[in-house]
């Protein structure tokens, strides 16, 4: 038996960029030796799963929502604005981080005017930062 500080971390990542996605997957698995993780390529698919798990089972909403800003369909504002306005997550279960390779200062400004965003972190990821996000012990 495993003690509980293993248990699966859950992740939806939500972004349009299919290699970004690849690479953090990647580097998600490298830092969280136990990790569940979806990747949706733009805000409207993964609003529409997430109200889909809301529906039938919202303990399994994610843990952590990485969202880009910028996608085709619904980006990463009309997402927030959606998944606030469906309240798809009323105790706060999904911790969201807005991941994105915007420098804009206005950017970074407007995502944490968001209540629901925990923080800007800027592309590329890489394990350090990872393991930042998740809280990971570097020992």
């Amino acid at each position: 038996m495993s003690p509980n500080n293993d248990k699966t971390v859950s992740v939806l990542l939500v972004d349009d960029d299919e290699i970004n996605n690849f690479i953090s997957i990647k580097l998600i698995k490298k830092a969280l030796t136990n990790s569940d993780i979806m990747a949706c390529l733009n805000g409207k698919f993964a609003i529409d799963q997430l109200a889909d798990i809301q529906r039938k089972d919202p303990e399994k909403l994610p843990d952590y929502i990485l969202l880009d800003i910028n996608m085709p369909i619904m980006n990463g504002w009309e997402f927030l604005d959606e998944y606030k306005r469906l309240n798809l997550d009323p105790l706060g279960k999904s911790k969201i981080y807005i991941i994105s390779s915007s420098v804009f200062s206005n950017d970074i400004n407007k995502a944490r005017s968001y209540p629901l965003v925990k923080d800007f972190i800027s592309k590329p990821l890489n394990v350090e930062k990872i393991k930042e996000l998740f809280g990971v012990s570097q020992y």
